[in-house]
């Protein structure tokens, strides 16, 4: 019998370090090079993300006898990402009512058994990923859909945004590998800590500053809400993830993401604040 070899000790933080900024490196590449060729390119890696975690979200409902309907899901969501893009707010609303709608009628045709289970599983599906990531298409639309500069508010927008979140991230991180050592919830996700909710808090009240008040030429006192709302949004996002893949019994998503695990590892963060920061920036900078 093959002995099965041990599984690789990646230390506290639980990453393969080299392999995780390896795929970061290479898909914020891809971001900004579509931002800064043709902003509207940006929404296709929106879409194209908005599919994949569908797709893992369904391999992983399965593990739990939860059938979500790939299809209408999918083009629902897409659907959805660009209705927000080209025509905002209100538009986005209803898409969001009529792929509800859609969904609910295409699992009709599977009978009664299992429907109250897969109907609610697939409209929670499409609350959690199509319509949060399309608070993104809300943001880039800022300084326009089709008419609009090549650094406009919505590309200084999005860069705000990524930026504040990835700080979020390599602060919690640091800060975590280097001085966590009080759980902030051992059940939920064990290798977070309060020390590296620190890091990510002051990483995040920086970065937003430093990009509301350079970069958007907005007032420093937003820059500070932005980050405050950044890290409390981006960890409750994470802390949901790991709840949901604890309920699953999976460990990841999937492992599209070399280091990473899944796509939907590495958005739940960006889920859970690109719509309050469309919100802080639509109202208070913009």
């Amino acid at each position: 019998m093959t002995a099965t070899p041990p599984a690789t000790d990646h230390g506290r933080a639980g990453r393969n370090l080299p392999a995780a900024v390896g795929s970061a490196v290479v898909l914020l590449a891809a971001i900004a090079a579509s931002l800064a060729f043709w902003k509207t390119a940006f929404m296709l890696i929106v879409a194209a993300a908005v599919v994949v975690a569908v797709w893992e979200l369904r391999q992983g409902m399965a593990a739990k006898d939860i059938d979500l309907p790939e299809q209408p899901l999918m083009i629902g969501g897409v659907a959805m990402v660009f209705v927000a893009y080209f025509f905002g707010a209100p538009a986005l609303v209803t898409a969001t009512g009529v792929a509800a709608l859609v969904i609910m009628l295409w699992l009709l045709r599977r009978g009664v058994d299992g429907y109250v289970k897969n109907a609610t599983a697939s409209v929670f599906t499409l609350i959690y990923v199509p319509f949060l990531g399309s608070f993104v298409g809300l943001l880039l639309a800022e300084g326009g859909a089709v008419d609009f500069d090549r650094w406009d508010d919505g590309v200084r927008g999005i860069l705000t945004f990524i930026l504040v979140t990835i700080a979020s991230d390599i602060g919690g991180y640091a800060a975590g590998v280097l001085f966590g050592k009080h759980p902030m919830a051992p059940v939920i996700s064990p290798k977070k800590s309060w020390e590296g909710f620190a890091g990510s808090a002051v990483a995040c009240l920086v970065v937003g500053w430093l990009c509301v008040v350079y970069l958007l030429d907005g007032d420093w006192w937003v820059g500070l809400l932005l980050g405050a709302i950044a890290v409390c949004m981006a960890t409750l996002g994470d802390l949901c993830e790991s709840v949901i893949k604890r309920d699953l019994g999976i460990k990841d998503m999937s492992q599209i993401v070399p280091g990473h695990g899944g796509l939907m590892d590495r958005l739940d963060s960006l889920l859970a604040t690109v719509a309050p920061v469309w919100l802080t920036l639509h109202y208070l900078v913009f």
